[in-house]
């Protein structure tokens, strides 16, 4: 799968390099910021037009992740929807395709500043989700240990190319957006740098997941 394994808190993880994160010994994928249907709410507001293909892309790569792990447990942390009006305009095309993706799953929408309330959409709805000692939740908080979340949509440089990041260190793992129209916070952001601890990885997206500093050495 060209993923990155990594030991955290106790447990085997792998970040693929889709930006989906899965938990092989508990066959869950994680993946956090879908953001479906943003280019039916940009239209609606008057914003930039773009292809409305947007979400089928997104749920097809998440199809792909999910026939490569076999995984039968999903947890979506926060954003799935890019607002609650998105989701309600869901296309019957990816309206089919989620629920063909969702059945026989056990599946888990972690509430995000996108969508504060649960949709018509069957799985079950949380503020955040505790599995043995890990909390998945939306955004990161400062003081929490052994804590997986999305929101920030990180992103780091690499021979003048932005991509896609996971974010690691000893307390936590941010997740990158996994949606398909997604933009995104460098690494050396300031809220990004206040969350991560000395000696931070960035795990770059692509054709493979990619270990990295997240603050590289300045020469």
């Amino acid at each position: 799968m060209n993923g990155y394994d990594f030991n955290f808190a106790g447990h085997g993880l792998t970040a693929l390099p889709s930006g989906a994160l899965f938990w092989a010994a508990r066959g869950l994928l994680c993946v956090s910021d879908l953001h479906l249907g943003k280019s039916e709410r940009l239209a609606r507001r008057g914003g930039g037009l773009l292809p409305p293909y947007d979400s089928l892309a997104t749920l097809s790569r998440l199809s792909d992740d999910l026939d490569r792990t076999g995984a039968g447990r999903v947890i979506c942390l926060g954003d799935s929807f890019d607002d609650l009006a998105a989701g309600a305009a869901l296309g019957e095309a990816e309206r089919q395709t989620l629920m063909r993706l969702m059945a026989g799953r056990e599946w888990v929408w972690v509430e995000g500043n996108h969508d504060p309330g649960p949709l018509d959409i069957g799985g079950s709805h949380r503020a955040e989700l505790w599995i043995e000692q890990l909390v998945f939740r939306h955004q990161a908080e400062s003081r929490s240990a052994a804590e997986i979340s999305g929101h920030y949509h990180p992103k780091q440089r690499l021979a003048g190319t932005a991509r896609p990041c996971f974010l690691l260190d000893e307390k936590r793992v941010i997740l990158p957006a996994y949606g398909t129209y997604t933009g995104g916070l460098f690494c050396d952001a300031p809220e990004l740098d206040r969350l991560m601890g000395p000696g931070a990885l960035a795990i770059l997206t692509g054709s493979r997941a990619l270990p990295c500093p997240m603050r590289p050495r300045r020469a």
